[in-house]
């Protein structure tokens, strides 16, 4: 069993000012297999460099998608990112393009709310893995092998009710060893 090589594309508009975001990332990018890209530093303009990030997929194993939840969804830019870059003929379909298939996707997200909140009855209505279907259907389609994802929940700052500073570099840990324990034949 080998190492894979990991690209984390990290998906936060407001990166500078995020306090889960900012603690996985550190936690991650101590991984010497791992490829780290802020991709909203990347394009700021949303000029999105298509073949650049295709190559970046092709040279690696485990694609890690590194986002705070947004209304249910991802970023702007990672829509954005999804529909320009895994194009027809590429990513899909079945057959005839797929670049990606047998490649690891793995979702690493934050939440402001807690856990209880995402869950049927809850004050969101469905469960983290129910809104992150529609993520799991791209990495299906990609013949992608979609990882469960990584969530940690409550991450606005303490004052607000969030997670502790203790349990948060905790979750970080718990991020960068689950990285570091995936492995590839």
């Amino acid at each position: 069993m080998a190492k894979p090589r990991i690209l984390l594309n990290l998906f936060h508009p407001t990166f500078a000012q995020s306090r889960g975001g900012k603690a996985l990332a550190e936690a991650a990018r101590q991984l010497t297999n791992l490829t780290f890209r802020n991709v909203c530093q990347e394009y700021p303009d949303l000029k999105i460099d298509v073949k650049q990030e295709q190559k970046l997929l092709l040279e690696h194993d485990l694609i890690v998608f590194q986002h705070p939840v947004r209304w249910y969804s991802g970023p702007a830019l990672l829509k954005e990112w999804l529909d320009q870059v895994l194009q027809y003929g590429f990513a899909y379909p079945p057959g005839a393009g797929e670049q990606l298939k047998g490649k690891f996707w793995l979702s690493a997200v934050t939440t402001g709310g807690p856990q209880e909140a995402y869950r049927s009855g809850g004050r969101n209505n469905f469960t983290m893995s129910e809104l992150l279907r529609p993520f799991q259907q791209t990495a299906n389609l990609c013949g992608m092998i979609w990882q469960p994802p990584f969530v940690v929940h409550s991450v606005v700052p303490v004052k607000m009710g969030g997670i502790s500073d203790e349990e948060l570099a905790r979750r970080a840990e718990e991020y960068r060893a689950l990285l570091d324990s995936i492995t590839i034949s």
